[in-house]
């Protein structure tokens, strides 16, 4: 289990393995305010410099940050010719990931939380659009979405913005623009449809540092995020 870092006073990052998360909650969180906040961030790479940095952005702006590892040490790479995309998907199931989401979302709700947005990028987005189908957080933010479907989006419960890329074979512009076309129909839910030009799918989490258009790219869709929970969750 990694240690929580300190972004500020009382606002903290945790970055927690699934097996070891009850005891963390318990233990090592500090007592939470009766009205405290919880960002998720559900990604294919728990241990990514970028993810981490963004999850301390969150955590800056007032936000408990939790980013479990529901891959269990295991996250996609790319250029590993010994496991496949089509392997690695076969051994990493969303549904497994959204049960495993129960017990953690019972864990922040006994200190004292009362309200979670979850961020889910690439992978992660398709255990995000499961929790909020579920009714089980309050505003979800899907960054570059991997297997949600039209049927997904016809389901959702909550406030929901999807951040997607012009260059994308996974989530497709086309595709994209029908998820807002249901999402338009349904009063009921609050959304946000964005596609930013000239990216291409994980672009908000696998850029490099040193292209500083990448860089403003990525933290503009950051900060749509950050926003999104910032109206919804707060």
């Amino acid at each position: 289990m990694a240690e929580a870092q300190t972004a500020c006073i009382y606002i903290s990052t945790y970055y927690v393995l699934i097996s070891s998360y009850r005891s963390c909650a318990l233990s090592f969180c500090p007592p939470l305010q009766s009205s405290y906040y919880t960002c998720w961030i559900l990604t294919s790479g728990y241990e990514a410099p970028n993810l981490r940095k963004l999850a301390d952005k969150a955590a800056a702006a007032g936000f408990f940050v939790v980013v479990p590892d529901f891959l269990h040490g295991d996250p996609y790479v790319h250029d590993n010719p010994n496991k496949p995309v089509q392997v690695w998907i076969k051994e990493h199931d969303t549904d497994k990931a959204f049960e495993e989401a129960k017990p953690v979302i019972e864990a922040l709700k006994s200190k004292g939380v009362s309200a979670i947005g979850a961020a889910g990028f690439c992978w992660g987005a398709k255990v995000t659009i499961e929790l909020a189908k579920s009714g089980f957080i309050q505003a979800a933010v899907l960054l570059h979405p991997s297997f949600v479907t039209l049927d997904d989006i016809k389901d959702v419960k909550v406030p929901i913005s999807v951040l997607g890329a012009e260059i994308d074979p996974l989530s497709p512009p086309e595709l994209l623009k029908q998820f807002e076309e249901i999402l338009a129909a349904k009063s009921e839910v609050d959304f946000f449809v964005k596609i930013f030009p000239k990216v291409a799918h994980g672009w908000t989490m696998r850029y490099k540092i040193e292209d500083e258009e990448a860089v403003k790219k990525a933290e503009e869709a950051h900060q749509d995020m950050l926003e999104w929970f910032s109206k919804h969750v707060k």
